[in-house]
């Protein structure tokens, strides 16, 4: 039996971990920046973090509306909650750095602890551990980017 049938069992292929590893980039380099810019640069250091955590948060949120589609009779609350992430990111975008990332930090977190309830149901459990991994450096480069502010 293939892996992908297999409730519970299917995970992400190697070049899927790849991608995901090269996505924190970004993460970490923002955080860096924004400890090491000289202070004209400083603004536009801590909205790309911003920026990129808002674009990562809404595709955190787009994946329940994949799993969605995938099904021929979906529960609503995948759809709900595949837009509240999107919200939240958008509004923590606009706010100043100091707050909006503490918010998108917090919301990656919370995108994290939502997908270990929903993914067991899906047979998508084998993808939580590069989730928990790339949660924890994705949020605490937040962290420590709201932190330079």
């Amino acid at each position: 039996m293939h892996s992908a049938t297999v409730p519970g069992r299917f995970g992400p292929p190697p070049w899927a971990e790849r991608l995901g590893y090269g996505g924190l980039l970004p993460f970490g380099i923002g955080a860096l920046l924004v400890w090491l810019v000289w202070p004209e640069a400083h603004p536009y250091a801590t909205a790309a973090l911003s920026a990129y955590a808002a674009v990562i948060i809404s595709f955190l949120g787009g994946i329940h509306w994949g799993v969605a589609f995938s099904r021929p009779e979906p529960p609503a609350s995948l759809f709900v909650w595949g837009v509240v992430p999107s919200l939240v990111a958008w509004v923590a975008v606009v706010m100043p750095p100091s707050a909006g990332l503490v918010i998108h930090g917090a919301m990656l977190i919370a995108c994290y602890l939502v997908d270990r309830r929903i993914y067991p149901l899906f047979g998508l459990s084998g993808w939580l551990k590069l989730r928990f991994r790339l949660t924890a450096v994705a949020s605490l480069s937040c962290f420590l980017g709201a932190a330079g502010t």
